[in-house]
């Protein structure tokens, strides 16, 4: 038999977290952007990161890419700290208690909120050691020069810092497709930096990225 005063008092689900009508607040008057625990917002403006990009590029050349990619890595420990622990304020438990579909969901309109594009994960050779996520609508790799080679990498940064995080090991990032080379989305495949060293070289080779996943996969054997 149902309980019926149970329900009565039973507490309603809590929704989405970081659904932008909620987590997102502004005051124009005095241009003002803050989440919903109050914590401050910036806008970063398209000007700001094109000039990002072109003066790393005019001091460091090549050396760019290793610096946005440290970048992100800084970012994405911070994202990563302010994520946990305002899930685990907000659900009254820690993220790694979460059910994966739970967190999935969560993780991807955080992204959004965030203004980083669609995010997606995919598990399906997390068997093999590794994680692929695909980025729809970099405002990052929008702004970056275009045509000259993948430019993901404040993502690849970000996403190597977050799930190094969340799963306790050390990750490496390498992006195997890129919107600046006019594909529709981004790539990245997270794993330990050992089992990844052979992905700048299957690239140069041309290989795509089914291609890599699957010599990835063979090489663990």
């Amino acid at each position: 038999m149902i309980d019926v005063n149970a329900l009565i008092n039973a507490q309603p689900p809590k929704g989405n977290y970081f659904a932008p009508d909620v987590y997102l607040q502004g005051d124009n008057e005095f241009g003002l952007l803050e989440n919903r625990s109050g914590a401050r917002l910036i806008a970063l403006p398209d000007t700001l990161i094109k000039g990002l990009f072109t003066a790393l590029d005019s001091e460091l050349g090549i050396g760019a890419g290793v610096a946005l990619t440290a970048c992100g890595k800084t970012w994405g420990s911070a994202f990563y700290k302010r994520f946990a622990d305002e899930l685990q304020e907000y659900y009254g438990k820690p993220i790694q208690a979460m059910a994966m579909v739970e967190f999935l969901q969560t993780f991807k309109q955080c992204w959004k909120s965030h203004g980083y594009g669609l995010v997606d994960i995919d598990l399906k050779y997390y068997q093999n050691g590794f994680i692929v996520a695909e980025v729809i609508n970099s405002p990052f790799v929008a702004c970056a020069p275009q045509g000259k080679s993948p430019m993901g990498f404040l993502e690849a940064g970000m996403l190597a810092a977050f799930f190094s995080q969340l799963t306790g090991e050390k990750l490496h990032c390498e992006q195997t497709v890129c919107e600046s080379l006019g594909a529709e989305k981004n790539l990245f495949i997270l794993g330990l930096k050992e089992r990844l060293k052979p992905v700048s070289a299957w690239l140069t080779e041309g290989h795509d990225h089914a291609t890599i996943m699957e010599l990835l996969c063979r090489q663990q054997g």
